[in-house]
C-alpha cells in the first residue's frame, strides 16, 4: 500500500512538472515565439521589408543580414516615434506594431513566410522634420492630418532620439506625447464647453457675459486675463474669457459636460491603426459650481490627449463627421458623425472669428485658419502652450494640434510653430 502511495505521489509530481513546463513554454512561446521564428526565416528564407513615407522616402528596412533606418539623421530623429526601432523601445513605432505583418508571422502556427514586404505610411517625413525643428528642443507633440481622408501626415514627439546613436537618450524620449500621454488643456477645452453649450443651453447665441477680470462663484474667485466687459458668446470665445466660460459650463451642467465629453471621445482610449492612445480625464463625481466652472475652462482635473483633440477638431472641420485618422497608407474609414452638423458649423465659424478678431490674420499669411489657443496653468508658475484647429481650405484640408510642454503662452509659443508647419504643408 505504501509503495502504491509513493508511486502516486511521484506520478503527481511528474505531472505537475510537465504542466509547469508546458505553462512556461507557452508563456515563452507567446512572448518570444516571433523571435524564434524570425531567427530562422531571416537567416534562411530571405525575408525583406521596407517601411516608407507617403513620398517613398525610406524610413527603415531589413533583410537576412541587417536592420537599417533612414540615411538622413534628421529624418531618423523626427520620425522616430512613427518608425520606432527594432527593439520596441518606443511604444508607438510601426516597427513594433506592424512587425508581425511585415514578416507574415502567425502566433497560431509559429511560422513566417518568405516575403518582400513594403509598408507605406501616410506620414510625410519632410513635414515631420519641419515640425520637429520648429519645436526647437522643447518638449511637446505635433499632429497634422487630412480631415477629409483621415490620412495622418505628421506625428512628432519631442524629445526624440536617433536610433543609430548609442548615447544616453534624453529623459522621456521613448514616450510618444502625441499618443501615450494626456495634459492639462487650458483654454482649448473651451471648444468642448462651447459645443456642449450650443446643444444644451437655450438661446446660447442671445446671451451676453460681463467680465471685470474676476468673478466669484460661491465665494470662489474665477480669475480672467480681462476685463472684457460685455461680450456675446462668440466674443467670449475669441477673448478666451474665463469668467464667461465658467458661467457657461455651470449653465450647461456637469451631467451634460460629461455626456458630451464621452460622446466626443475625450474620456476614452483610442487606437491609431491598432496603436493605443491615452485616455483623458474630467471630474465625473459631483464637484459643485466653483470646481465645475474651473473645469469648463480647461483647468481643475481636466486632462486631454493630443490625439483625441485632433479627432475633435478634424470632425469640426468636416461638418461634424470624423474621418478616423490612419497611419498606414491605403487605409480609410470609418467615417462617423462625432458632432451634430449645425454645432460643428457654428463652432467652425467661431474658431475663424478667433483668428480674425483675436489673434490676427497677419500671423498666418495666406491661411484661412480656424483655431483656438490654450495656456494651461500648472500651479508651479509654468504653463503648457496649445494651439489647435484647421484650415477651411478644400485644397488643403488640414487639421492640427500643437502642444509645447511647459512652453508658456499658446498664442506666443504654439501658434508660430503651427504656422511654420501649415505653411510647409500648403507649399
Amino acid at each position: 500500500m505504501k509503495k502504491i502511495t509513493n508511486r502516486a505521489v511521484t506520478l503527481l509530481l511528474i505531472a505537475a512538472l510537465i504542466i509547469a513546463g508546458l505553462a512556461l513554454y507557452t508563456i515563452r512561446y507567446v512572448d518570444e515565439g516571433r523571435d524564434w521564428a524570425l531567427a530562422f526565416s531571416r537567416a534562411n528564407s530571405g525575408s525583406t521589408g521596407e517601411l516608407s513615407d507617403r513620398n517613398g522616402v525610406l524610413l527603415a528596412s531589413f533583410d537576412a543580414v541587417d536592420n537599417r533606418y533612414a540615411a538622413d539623421a534628421a529624418t531618423r530623429i523626427a520620425c522616430y516615434h512613427v518608425t520606432g526601432d527594432y527593439w520596441g523601445r518606443s511604444g508607438s513605432g510601426a516597427l513594433t506594431w506592424f512587425w508581425d505583418d511585415m514578416h507574415n508571422y502567425s502566433l497560431l502556427t509559429g511560422t513566417t513566410h518568405s516575403s518582400a514586404m513594403e509598408l507605406k505610411l501616410n506620414i510625410d517625413a519632410s513635414l515631420c522634420r519641419t515640425a520637429y525643428e520648429a519645436l526647437d528642443g522643447q518638449k511637446g507633440a505635433i499632429l497634422l492630418m487630412n480631415y477629409r481622408s483621415g490620412e495622418l501626415l505628421c506625428m512628432v514627439s519631442s524629445p526624440s532620439i536617433d536610433p543609430l546613436d548609442n548615447s544616453e537618450p534624453p529623459e522621456g524620449a521613448f514616450i510618444n506625447r502625441a499618443l501615450a500621454a494626456s495634459f492639462t488643456p487650458g483654454s482649448i477645452f473651451k471648444l468642448i464647453t462651447a459645443a456642449t453649450a450650443i446643444e444644451t443651453v437655450p438661446n446660447m447665441d442671445g446671451r451676453s457675459f460681463y467680465c471685470e477680470g474676476e468673478y466669484e462663484i460661491a465665494g470662489v474667485p474665477i480669475v480672467c486675463v480681462g476685463p472684457h466687459y460685455t461680450q456675446n458668446f462668440e466674443q467670449a470665445l475669441a477673448n478666451s474669457c474665463n469668467v464667461a466660460f465658467a458661467q457657461i459650463a455651470i449653465k450647461a451642467g456637469q451631467e451634460h459636460m460629461v455626456e458630451h465629453l464621452r460622446a466626443y471621445g475625450f474620456l476614452d482610449k483610442h487606437t491609431l491603426d491598432g496603436i493605443p492612445t491615452a485616455a483623458g480625464s474630467y471630474p465625473l463625481d459631483f464637484v459643485g459650481d466653483p470646481e465645475l466652472g474651473w473645469s469648463g475652462i480647461g483647468q481643475s482635473t481636466d486632462l486631454v490627449n493630443p490625439y483625441a483633440m485632433l479627432r475633435f477638431v478634424a470632425a469640426v472641420a468636416n461638418d461634424g463627421v470624423l474621418a478616423e485618422p490612419h497611419l498606414i497608407a491605403g487605409e480609410s474609414g470609418p467615417f462617423t458623425r462625432l458632432i451634430a452638423e449645425d454645432t460643428a458649423r457654428q463652432l467652425a465659424g467661431m474658431m475663424n472669428y478667433n483668428v480674425v478678431a483675436g489673434y490676427g490674420e497677419e500671423r498666418f499669411p495666406g491661411l484661412r485658419l480656424c483655431a483656438k489657443t490654450g495656456t494651461a496653468e500648472l500651479g508651479d508658475g509654468t504653463s503648457h502652450a496649445w494651439f489647435t484647429g484647421f484650415l477651411a481650405d478644400e485644397a488643403h484640408p488640414y487639421a492640427f494640434v500643437v502642444l509645447v510642454e511647459r512652453g508658456g503662452g499658446g498664442l506666443s509659443v504654439a501658434s508660430p510653430i503651427a504656422n511654420t508647419l501649415l505653411q510647409a504643408a500648403v507649399r
